[in-house]
């Protein structure tokens, strides 16, 4: 069950990756809150279409937690969004994939502190050959970069943002009993209401922008894979691993992003970039082989 767990986990990342290229390409063709709203509207329309035998025989549960659906696809997925969307107004590419790369970490943490889930020195060693290839890619190659880094409104936002996606990460541990395609469908619901007052500020702040031709592309791209697919298989990913175990897969989203606009966007591939996947991967490996062993 673990190895199908790894490549759920692999494939969010790849697509979340995905995403990030795609999402240099939106820029001037659609505004980040109307790309925001239109992907979970329309993932939202597409997971009920295919869902309603689920729902119906979940419909008790969803009644009795329909606060708590909401409440994962407003942070987890638009309030994650929305910090990071507007976070990138005011702070460079670098803070921003540092800081996200701090998503694991921070489950760790919460996980520790509220839970007392065990940690072995050896996952926090594979974490920090992780998070050191996260640093890798974040810096193009020269890790002397971060020492100029400095915190502005920009990266508090980006701290905002890991927060909210650690936060539900961590609280998929009282999901209800129902079906995959009716959390799914709970949460993207949410995630839609929350979204529109981001797109009615926009629009107040004039910068609403109504996609054109690859707008609507993107759109497309964002609301099957990323906003829908993905986030099935990280849900899943997380039942079969664990909170902990499957927080430490999000350090391949910048490495994952950077091989894609190397594809997508057209920018060179360097020496780093396979160093960096080299350090994420092996990091990740560490942790997995040293993970506490489970009490019988």
């Amino acid at each position: 069950m673990s190895a199908k767990a790894y490549l759920y986990l692999v494939v969010t990342t790849f697509l979340w990756g995905g995403n990030t290229a795609f999402g240099k390409m939106a820029v001037g063709h659609v505004s980040p809150m109307m790309l925001n709203l239109s992907r979970w509207g329309i993932a939202f329309m597409l997971i009920t279409a295919i869902s309603v035998p689920q729902l119906r025989r979940d419909w008790p549960e969803i009644r009795r937690n329909w606060l708590l659906l909401l409440a994962y696809g407003a942070i987890g997925y638009t309030a994650f969004n929305g910090f990071l969307y507007s976070a990138l107004k005011y702070t460079s590419a670098v803070n921003g994939a540092i800081e996200q790369g701090g998503i694991p970490v921070l489950i760790f943490i919460i996980n520790f502190i509220f839970f007392r889930i065990p940690v072995s020195a050896i996952q926090i060693l594979g974490f920090l050959i992780s998070f050191v290839g996260v640093a890798l890619t974040a810096s193009h190659g020269d890790l002397a970069t971060l020492l100029t880094l400095t915190l502005n409104y920009g990266d508090a936002l980006l701290l905002l943002a890991v927060l909210a996606y650690s936060l539900y990460t961590v609280a998929l541990r009282w999901r209800p009993q129902i079906h995959w395609r009716s959390l799914m469908a709970g949460s993207a619901f949410g995630a839609t209401l929350a979204a529109l007052p981001l797109v009615f500020w926009e629009a107040e702040t004039g910068n609403l922008i109504l996609p054109d031709t690859l707008g609507l592309a993107i759109i497309a791209y964002a609301a099957l894979l990323p906003s829908l697919v993905s986030q099935i298989l990280y849900v899943k990913g997380v039942e079969v691993i664990g909170a902990n175990r499957a927080g430490l897969f999000v350090n391949l989203v910048p490495v994952f992003g950077t091989l894609l606009s190397i594809l997508v966007v057209g920018e060179s591939l360097q020496l780093f970039h396979v160093v960096a996947m080299v350090l994420v991967l092996g990091g990740i490996a560490i942790a997995e082989w040293g993970k506490p062993k489970e009490k019988t």
